[in-house]
């Protein structure tokens, strides 16, 4: 049976995408998760989301998907004794290494290689495998027929982004924000926290979304363009992945409010379920209108978020 995960930056939105209908719920460790502290949640909120997700039969997942330093590697290690005690169900790392070491010390937690591994193709699925993923995240733009390989021939889970947004480059792969802070420092745990890079404790600052100047051939100037970096929804092809075999179709987002997450969850609950029912007979129209309503404000809140970025990347 696929399942069907959503994004919890609070314990708010966790208990929406449960209350949505999600069977899991990913949520971020405390700077290590590539996200605003206020999305991220400590080691007791970990703790208290996985309760509650477990009273109801649900798992719970959590993206440690930062690169570590050396010196950071006990840090890790500790954060994953705890994690263990608690349980959680399923970790969401973007370093080999970290994989392997969850492998061999906490075989209890199921390795997941993040979107941020940029995994394109049958050999870097075989490549994460060896490191100790039991399931890998495909890149967004991956074609079906690649997608089912990976299931049928590197015998990992698929998971799949159903719901998101792109960006320019891969997603995880983008260094821009890097140009905008260049001062790094160490959290009260230890950790660094590079405060223009995502993959090293810091932040994506979607400067990508401003206006920019780009100089042609000649020497002349075009103004106001603006790096793709658009919503990504998939709808009519779920009946396609599901049949394929996917594993996980995943909502991206842990920065929206609990009510818009929990209606997102709730739409995408009510589409899956049909499409497992009916097969490719769905009528995908009344989803989409649907979504169509959610999508103004989901933009809304995504922009405002954005305005924030920019206006912080700035300062």
């Amino acid at each position: 049976m696929v399942e069907l995960l959503a994004s919890g930056g609070t314990f708010e939105m966790v208990q929406a995408c449960a209350e949505g209908g999600a069977d899991a719920v990913y949520v971020g460790a405390l700077g290590w998760s590539r996200r605003r502290r206020e999305y991220e949640m400590d080691d007791e909120t970990i703790k208290r989301s996985a309760d509650f997700l477990h009273e109801r039969g649900k798992k719970i997942r959590v993206a440690i998907n930062t690169l570590p330093a050396s010196d950071e590697v006990d840090l890790f290690r500790r954060k994953m004794e705890k994690f263990a005690s608690f349980p959680i169900d399923d970790v969401i790392l973007t370093d080999p290494g970290l994989m392997r070491i969850v492998k061999e010390e906490f075989p209890e937690i199921k390795v997941h290689a993040s979107v941020g591994c940029t995994i394109v193709n049958l050999y870097d699925a075989l490549l994460y495998k060896d490191a100790g993923a039991s399931q890998v995240v495909t890149e967004c733009r991956m074609p079906l027929d690649d997608i089912r390989e990976i299931r049928e021939k590197v015998g990992v889970g698929v998971e799949v982004l159903v719901h998101a947004t792109t960006c320019y480059t891969f997603l995880g792969r983008c260094t821009m924000s890097s140009y905008t802070k260049f001062e790094h420092s160490p959290d009260e745990t230890g950790k660094k926290h590079f405060r223009g890079s995502p993959n090293r404790g810091g932040l994506c600052y979607r400067i990508c979304l401003t206006e920019w100047e780009v100089r042609q051939d000649g020497g002349e100037w075009e103004k106001s363009v603006v790096l793709p970096n658009t919503a990504y929804f998939i709808f009519d092809d779920i009946p396609a992945l599901i049949e394929a075999g996917v594993t996980t179709l995943k909502i991206q987002g842990r920065e929206y409010s609990p009510g818009l997450v929990g209606e997102m969850v709730s739409l995408y609950r009510r589409l899956i379920d049909e499409c497992i029912e009916r097969g490719k007979g769905v009528d995908i129209r009344p989803y989409r209108e649907e979504l169509e309503r959610i999508q103004s404000r989901r933009d809304a809140e995504r922009t405002e978020k954005t305005r924030s970025l920019i206006r912080e990347a700035t300062l």
